[in-house]
């Protein structure tokens, strides 16, 4: 598949306050020199970058969109649900997110004592360190294992040690659907549905979320995410047209080191489906 030319959009990636590797400034002048112009910066479970983020867009000469994407749990099954466009400064958003962090610090230390009994030492130490002021989040513990020749990719780690049945899974209940986008919408924000096609439901299951989403107050669908394939866009196209959502774009950008995801090499969104930023240019 070519590779996409750039989007003017980027919707949702990441910085150093989560998983990440490149800290806010230097996200917000890789989307400028790449081209995209709207950028919304959308860290796990916390809005630490976007203060600095938002004073490198204005000398990068492109529009900042507070974001966030925030961990949900519905039917035993976790989901990602990103905030867009939300106010940064509200009490409601900032203390539903307080208590998702005090979560990842306490899953952190559940994943470091699994390792631990299993003969993998000094985990917590050295995710804290590398993770610094940010969210410690698996990401982290697939590094810390890279670096340690447990395996020779993050992706091999998660496999091995990250997903249930495994050495270092912990299972976590995180926000509930109705709560999270309760402080989406108290900070005047658009929830989300971060790809839709990644946690590995049959087509019923999606469905039967999708329509808790939507009646929750769900407003959109990222129907472009990372590397998407053409099919994969129809599918998430076709979603967004039967339960009446917007249509988002998002590279899920983390890391330059993952050449086949850019910020801003996104494919277009399909006809027929009203873009989220249709939304935001009216605030």
């Amino acid at each position: 598949m070519d590779r996409p030319l750039s989007h003017p959009y980027d919707l949702h990636c990441h910085s150093t306050a989560s998983d990440g590797s490149l800290s806010p400034c230097e996200l917000v002048r890789r989307a400028a020199s790449n081209g995209v112009r709207y950028l919304a910066l959308t860290d796990h479970d916390t809005m630490a970058g976007i203060e600095a983020a938002s004073r490198a867009a204005v000398h990068a000469g492109i529009r900042l969109i507070p974001g966030v994407e925030i961990s949900v749990s519905w039917n035993k099954k976790c989901f990602h649900i990103i905030g867009l466009d939300v106010d940064p400064h509200n009490h409601t958003l900032l203390t539903g997110l307080a208590d998702l962090q005090r979560l990842r610090m306490e899953r952190a230390e559940c994943i470091a004592n699994s390792l631990e009994k299993h003969n993998i030492h000094g985990a917590l130490e050295a995710v804290r360190e590398m993770a610094g002021d940010g969210m410690i989040t698996r990401t982290h513990f697939a590094r810390f294992l890279v670096a340690r020749d447990y395996a020779t990719s993050v992706a091999g780690v998660f496999d091995r040690y990250l997903v249930r049945g495994k050495p270092g899974y912990v299972a976590t209940q995180w926000a509930e659907l109705e709560d999270a986008l309760d402080w989406i919408q108290a900070a005047g924000g658009m929830a989300i549905l971060a790809h839709p096609l990644r946690y590995q439901l049959t087509a019923s299951w999606l469905r039967r979320f999708l329509t808790a989403f939507q009646s929750a107050g769900g407003t959109g669908i990222e129907i472009v995410s990372g590397n998407s394939t053409p099919q994969q866009i129809a599918t998430c196209a076709d979603y967004a047209r039967r339960y009446g959502l917007l249509g988002s774009v998002g590279s899920d950008f983390h890391d330059p080191a993952f050449t086949w995801v850019d910020l801003g090499r996104l494919s277009p969104l399909p006809a027929g489906v009203t873009p989220v930023w249709s939304r935001l240019e009216m605030h």
